[in-house]
């Protein structure tokens, strides 16, 4: 039971019997440390019921607690805040009573009904993931295992970005410039391929367009008219008209794409349960703008495009279709969060995980999908994020200056890699022991330093400062798991390893044992707070306050050195921590290593 849950009904007596007053809801909040106590009733917004002095109001309730609570011992009062400690009996009735002590902080999920959807990375099929992706992928896989965690039933899925003008352009210049070029053939994952010739359609488009400018166009006309661009136009024409050659050359060579993304997914460490596709759902989306049409909730100009006014929301016109009927984004987000639903009714809601350039396309999606009549519209979320930036700049994937996924994984480790020799972190380890390591110890890094960043701020990604094995780092998280499991070991040579946390009657916690219970026992709430708030941050961040503490606790404290029970105790408490640890790493897709 938690400890507000045990306070809360005490102050409502507290305040019927002194001020003949009820109240429903008690404000609570952590402690401050620099003063005695271990949870803090914030007295202020009892003023509106009680008259009088907020200090003169804490000093009563909280002799009343101290007097009629057991869990309550002593308390002091700051202006207006009620600082309150809590007996030792209490975290030791606590830990002793812990029960599935594996699962600590998770919530078991007994129904569908509350389901949601989380859609993230939904790629491009015209080149590879890079940097930016990376970001959106850990981000929304995350937040996945998070919302799981926090008792609901998650399916993970993608939108692939199949067709379109960006498609097309990859497949006119491999058309053109590739000479039968294959993944086979070049040796170059697939999805590597075809972003070389989307670079390479990018470059002659400009050159089109320098030729035309020579001749005397404006740069405008040049942009639109240059003709490599009105062939890619031609060719996204034919592709939606089914044409056979066309469609053929886009199967072949987002297989190609699919087959590398499956293989950055592996390497990254993330999953999905399904997958939609942009080339399938924009005909569903297509069938209820035409319902919409005849309904009179959109319109049609006189150039025979199709738009949605949605000037009464504060927003100005949306294009649905273009004016030879082809399809633009919001089309098929329309018909894949509509088939969606159909595929799992029981879901309660879908988060959306996409940059922040895309806050205004999502407003207008959800809108528009209530005009349509679904109610399930109300429990749409963007989880929108900000970019990633290097040191070098900002990245541009036409002109071929992304940082490519693959290789940033790669780098990770390899930066893991020499960190850790000039460290000597890893002697005594054996070349196969140490590569695993490296690639654990990076991706690490690139997943903390990415996922401690809340999710609507810019991130200026450093991968070397992300390796620091000090600090509020993966590494630092990874070496502390490390070193708990050496204690582990250590105590189990010693046969003190045993679940037990009674180290005798009456004992009295220290300090630094105290404030480490104090932390665990936060963990069920910071899921929920991160869950309900979709940050993946809330996690990072409180992981990084246990290592703290724990690191405090193993400096100030002898765990194997001390008389038993109490060294077994103190073994056991270390257990709960390390299981802690990797109960809140591996929501964000964190892996532990048990040497280091």
């Amino acid at each position: 039971m938690s400890l507000q849950s045990i306070i809360k009904p005490q102050v409502i007596s507290a305040v019927k019997a002194i001020f003949n007053v009820d109240i429903e809801q008690v404000e609570f909040q952590s402690t401050r440390p620099e003063f005695e106590g271990d949870i803090t009733v914030v007295v202020f917004p009892l003023l509106r019921y009680i008259k009088g002095n907020p200090a003169v109001i804490g000093e009563q309730i909280g002799e009343y607690l101290k007097a009629n609570v057991d869990e309550v011992v002593n308390f002091n009062v700051i202006k207006g805040f009620l600082n309150l400690v809590i007996a030792d009996s209490y975290y030791l009735d606590f830990l002793e009573n812990l029960k599935n002590l594996k699962t600590w902080g998770y919530k078991e999920i007994k129904n569908h009904e509350d389901s949601v959807i989380v859609e993230y990375s939904s790629p491009n099929t015209n080149k590879p993931l890079h940097l930016g992706h990376v970001r959106n992928v850990l981000l929304g896989y995350s937040v996945a295992e998070i919302i799981k965690a926090s008792g609901k039933r998650v399916y993970k899925t993608q939108i692939i970005n199949d067709r379109g003008i960006h498609i097309c352009k990859s497949m006119l210049a491999w058309q053109r410039f590739g000479n039968g070029e294959t993944p086979q053939s070049s040796g170059l994952k697939g999805d590597k391929l075809v972003g070389n010739y989307y670079v390479a359609f990018d470059k002659a488009y400009k050159e089109e367009i320098q030729e035309l400018i020579n001749s005397g166009s404006t740069e405008e006309e040049a942009k639109s008219k240059a003709p490599i661009l009105l062939d890619a136009q031609e060719m996204l024409r034919q592709w939606e008209a089914g044409d056979d050659e066309v469609v053929a050359l886009w199967e072949m060579m987002n297989q190609w794409v699919y087959d590398g993304f499956d293989v950055t997914y592996k390497n990254i460490g993330v999953d999905f349960d399904s997958y939609y596709y942009e080339s399938k759902t924009y005909l569903l989306g297509k069938e209820f703008i035409a319902q919409g049409l005849e309904k009179g909730l959109f319109y049609k100009k006189e150039d025979g495009s199709v738009w949605c006014d949605l000037s009464d929301q504060g927003l100005d016109e949306k294009l649905l279709l273009r004016s030879d009927g082809t399809a633009v984004y919001m089309t098929q987000d329309i018909g894949t969060a509509i088939q969606r639903v159909k595929d799992h009714p029981d879901v309660g809601g879908m988060v959306y995980t996409v940059g922040n350039e895309q806050d205004y396309h999502f407003k207008v999606l959800f809108i528009i999908l209530k005009k349509l009549g679904f109610e399930w519209a109300d429990n749409l979320h963007h989880l929108s994020y900000g970019m990633v930036d290097l040191p070098s700049g900002k990245m541009k994937s036409r002109e071929g200056t992304v940082v490519d996924a693959d290789d940033l994984v790669d780098e990770m480790a390899n930066t893991a890699k020499t960190i850790s020799n000039e460290l000597g972190k890893l002697d005594g380890y054996s070349e196969i022991e140490k590569e695993a390591l490296y690639k654990t110890i990076g991706l690490g890094a690139l997943k903390y330093f990415i996922l401690k960043v809340d999710p609507k701020k810019r991130i200026l990604f450093d991968p070397k400062e992300s390796i620091d094995f000090q600090g509020n780092t993966g590494p630092f998280i990874q070496y502390t798991y490390a070193r708990i499991q050496s204690i582990l070991r250590k105590a189990k040579e010693k046969e003190l390893y045993a679940i037990g946390f009674n180290p005798e009657t009456g004992y009295q916690l220290d300090p630094k044992e105290r404030q480490l219970i104090k932390t665990v026992m936060q963990f069920p709430e910071v899921i929920q707070s991160a869950a309900k708030d979709y940050s993946p941050a809330l996690i990072a961040n409180y992981v990084y306050d246990l290592v703290k503490e724990f690191n405090s606790f193993y400096q100030n404290v002898s765990i194997l050195g001390a008389d038993e029970p109490l060294a077994r105790f103190r073994v056991s408490l270390s257990e709960f921590v390390a299981q802690v640890i990797y109960n809140g790493t591996k929501v964000l897709g964190i892996d532990l290593p048990n040497r280091m």
